[in-house]
């Protein structure tokens, strides 16, 4: 019987240079949601987030970006990558109907600590949406983090075309 011995050579690699070890990464894709502000009085009370998109991914148009979104703008990219891409589209962080009723003594969905968690919970949806090869082609979501206006809800859905 013979024995066969494991190959325990490494495959020839570059060596690296400082450019290589330091230099800007091939590909990045950095999304921060930040700076939550909440507008508003009364029952048109709301919370907005600051979403900035710092990328060298040639599909999108702008290699940085700077918008600000509300959670039912999240909810809106959310339903619209659902019915429009073949993306597994992950959860948002939960809607907190609980925090919103009247009498709880404190600041229900607008207290600091739940606006926090929900940041969280925004930044790392959009983190996973935007890092799918497959959604990074829908227009939706170049406008959720691209346009400066306000959502265009009555937009035309399509694939975008690399430059």
């Amino acid at each position: 019987m013979a024995e066969t011995i494991a190959d325990t050579r490494r495959l020839y690699t570059k060596p690296q240079n400082l450019n290589d070890a330091y230099g800007p990464p091939s590909n990045f894709l950095e999304i921060d949601v930040s700076n939550p502000e909440t507008v508003g009085v009364g029952r048109g009370r709301y919370t907005t987030y600051e979403v900035r998109l710092k990328t060298n991914l040639p599909i999108f148009k702008l290699k940085e970006s700077c918008v600000r979104r509300r959670y039912s703008d999240f909810e809106w990219l959310r339903a619209e990558l659902e019915r429009e891409s073949k993306v597994v589209v992950p959860p948002l962080p939960g809607k907190a109907l609980f925090r919103q009723l009247p009498f709880r003594g404190d600041d229900g969905i607008f207290d600091d600590s739940f606006i926090e968690e929900r940041r969280q919970g925004l930044e790392q949806f959009l983190n996973k949406v935007a890092g799918h090869p497959l959604a990074q082609n829908e227009r939706c979501l170049h406008m959720f983090l691209q346009d400066e206006s306000s959502v265009d809800k009555n937009y035309t859905p399509s694939k975008v075309r690399q430059a």
